[in-house]
């Protein structure tokens, strides 16, 4: 099972290589899931195209959905089609704007000791490894929500790899961001590191 719904948020001209092209084993024994709630940003809407080459894997499949999984309305199956039909544009203006606030947040981070981007060549989601901080994830939430008033997501939710990471949404206005980013800083300079 491949989770590719993020596979058209590229950043930078980095290009997506499908897990089913891989080779023709991994071809006929995946199921790829996409969808343009990322891309189109339409997460509302409950909507995914699955795509299962392996004719045997994808009866199963359905058949395994059946009275477990909702099809979706008619609202859904329009904004699909009008997202990839149509949104060509739409997307190259919102990756443009997403390669300038991720470029925003490197510059920022270059003044913020302790805390560094892991830099994606894709999606609006950045890791910050924080390591450098020596908080435990609790004590670095709590220390960026009540000194720099920002919620970032804690990256222990992923496991144990992700102890020590926060993860922040980049796909926000730019002043947002940039707000977030000096509040991150100036509570980060508090430290003395």
């Amino acid at each position: 099972m491949a989770d590719e719904i993020h596979s058209e948020i590229l950043l930078n001209g980095n290009k997506h290589t499908t897990f089913g092209s891989i080779s023709k084993e991994f071809e006929e024994n995946c199921i790829v899931c996409i969808s343009p709630s990322k891309t189109f940003n339409l997460s509302g809407i409950h909507i995914s195209p699955i795509i299962i080459p392996n004719e045997k894997i994808r009866r199963e499949f359905i058949a395994t959905m059946n009275g477990i999984v909702p099809s979706p309305d008619i609202f859904a199956y329009t904004a699909l089609e009008a997202g990839f039909r149509y949104g060509d544009d739409w997307l190259k203006q919102v990756l443009e704007y997403l390669e300038e606030n991720l470029n925003l947040l490197k510059d920022y981070f270059k003044d913020i000791k302790g805390m560094t981007p892991i830099i994606p060549e894709g999606t609006y989601l950045v890791w910050i490894d924080c390591k450098n901080l020596e908080m435990d994830n609790e004590v670095l939430n709590e220390f960026l929500k009540k000194k720099a008033k920002v919620c970032l997501e804690d990256g222990s939710l992923f496991g144990k790899n992700g102890e020590g990471f926060m993860r922040m949404n980049i796909a926000m206005p730019r002043p947002l961001l940039k707000e977030a980013l000096k509040r991150i800083k100036n509570a980060v300079d508090t430290l003395n590191l």
